[in-house]
């Protein structure tokens, strides 16, 4: 019921103020007590999951986008990035909810699903689910060809309502966060919510393999080669992917040329409510 009523809604298009956009392999919680961020989002999911945990005490919330790397240590991770911001031994409870996926050749999805499940299982804790709109649940078909019903959701952090979103603005440094995943990265926090700082980095990688190759093939050999479906896709799949090596091809080695004194990126919110870097002196 809960996924058919999800499911029913149309997506809602946030702007960037007040919200932290989560990309791929990243994850941010924060508090209601946040004056900085009021709304925790990311799309673009098609095998992905998007996993929301929030303690009902406290208010905290986590925000993430699985796409089954690592699952088991990444749902230990979320777990206790909550629990740091909420009293467990006061009142509430933990609520889990999981959006995305679909019916894929493949069935990645399926698997992602049974790996979320058995993660939070497997978790010391009580953990109530609350919304389970995920592979079967997300699937629609058009002329024999499956897709998501949601790509993306957002989070209220002081209301806790969830809702199917797209996101205009997904910076701030979009093509390097892309690039950390591209290079296989872990599941990264990318927010501190004591001092209401969004941290980006520092980051290493090596030259990309074949970068001058994928950049030559046409869009049909990269959406073929570097999606997990590429049926499903959104349409600005290839060029978010041609942009990031692009990115990859012109910061080899991003300890030089990004990083230069390990110290991360930082952003944090202006008075209109959008990130903007802050020199990494001041700190």
């Amino acid at each position: 019921e809960k996924a058919k009523l999800l499911r029913s809604q149309p997506a809602q298009t946030v702007e960037p103020k007040g919200l932290l956009y989560v990309q791929q392999r990243e994850f941010a919680v924060t508090t209601p007590k946040d004056g900085s961020v009021s709304i925790l989002g990311s799309d673009d999911a098609t095998t992905c999951h998007i996993v929301v945990l929030r303690h009902t005490g406290s208010g905290a919330t986590c925000l993430t986008h699985c796409d089954g790397s690592d699952t088991e240590a990444e749902v230990s991770l979320i777990m206790s990035s909550v629990k740091s911001l909420s009293n467990t031994t006061g009142c509430g409870r933990l609520e889990v909810h999981l959006v995305g996926g679909f019916n894929d050749d493949r069935q990645l999805s399926q698997k992602l699903t049974n790996q979320l499940l058995r993660a939070f299982d497997l978790q010391p804790d009580d953990v109530h689910l609350v919304t389970f709109c995920v592979t079967e649940l997300n699937d629609r078909e058009e002329q024999d060809i499956h897709f998501p019903i949601i790509y993306g959701i957002a989070v209220n952090v002081k209301t806790a309502e969830i809702f199917p979103a797209t996101f205009p603005e997904k910076g701030p440094d979009e093509d390097l966060r892309s690039a950390h995943v591209l290079t296989g990265a872990p599941l990264t926090n990318i927010y501190d919510a004591k001092t209401e700082q969004l941290r980006i980095g520092p980051y290493f990688w090596g030259p990309f393999p074949h970068v001058d190759f994928w950049l030559e093939q046409d869009d049909a050999q990269i959406l073929q080669n570097l999606s997990t479906s590429p049926l499903a896709e959104p349409p600005h799949f290839v060029s978010h992917i041609r942009s990031t090596l692009t990115f990859l091809k012109a910061h080899p080695f991003p300890s030089r040329s990004l990083f230069p004194d390990s110290k991360p990126r930082i952003y944090k919110k202006n008075k209109e409510g959008l990130w903007e870097q802050v020199c990494s002196d001041k700190i």
